[in-house]
């Protein structure tokens, strides 16, 4: 299962890279630059509400049952969360200079952003600090729902404070604002960055899942 979905991923990873640098037209008002939009966004979107929203489920899960291959799931979502809010921060920090002048600023969502990032961090760094293993997923568990009510604070920053980042363009009511062309190319780069997660999360469940083994 996990080298079908390896290689999934490199199928869809493939066909974003075409669709983004191939197919998609140039973006009037940005230039090229606007198409870090298909790294940002996915990475965005999959690291935040995907990832998190694993996290939360996990962590539900695992406090009401106690069991470890829910905890496993919960472990590996963190960990991929993590990895792309830090392609998210960094890639809107290069998409920030051109367009807003500078490559970070205390905008709303960025900060947000920001702080989801280190409360992830922190359920990761718990983990590793507490040598019992079902007390460090018990409290990790308590973080990963804390980190997973963020997402909110996060999702609805743009209209709470003004702000530089725009609006989203997909996650909100009525149609996409996106021109079709571009909405495709960002579509299959979504469902690409997806794809990757669920691949990186399976293949860390296995690794988890032999550590287990290995120590007991």
């Amino acid at each position: 299962m996990v080298r079908i979905l390896g290689w999934l991923t490199l199928l869809a990873l493939g066909a974003g890279l075409v669709m983004a640098f191939g197919v998609a037209p140039r973006e009037v008002t940005q230039g090229n630059v606007q198409r870090i939009m298909y790294l940002h966004v996915p990475s965005a979107i999959i690291g935040e509400y995907l990832a998190f929203g694993i996290l939360l489920l996990a962590s539900i899960g695992y406090l009401a049952t106690r069991s470890e291959a829910v905890d496993r799931v919960a472990h590996a979502s963190a960990e991929v969360g993590v990895l792309f809010l830090a392609i998210t921060i960094v890639s809107g920090s290069i998409w920030g200079k051109p367009t807003w002048g500078t490559w970070w600023t205390w905008d709303a969502r960025l900060t947000t952003v920001t702080i989801l990032f280190v409360i992830g961090l922190g359920y990761l760094l718990l983990r590793g600090m507490i040598e019992d293993a079902e007390r460090a997923a018990r409290y990790a568990a308590v973080v990963g729902i804390v980190a997973a009510l963020n997402v909110p604070l996060v999702h609805f920053s743009v209209y709470w404070w003004r702000t530089l980042h725009q609006p989203p363009s997909l996650l909100k009511p009525g149609p996409a604002s996106v021109s079709l062309s571009l909405l495709v190319a960002l579509l299959i780069n979504i469902a690409a960055f997806a794809i990757l997660y669920a691949y990186f999360v399976a293949k860390r469940v296995n690794l988890l899942r032999r550590e287990a083994e290995t120590l007991a």
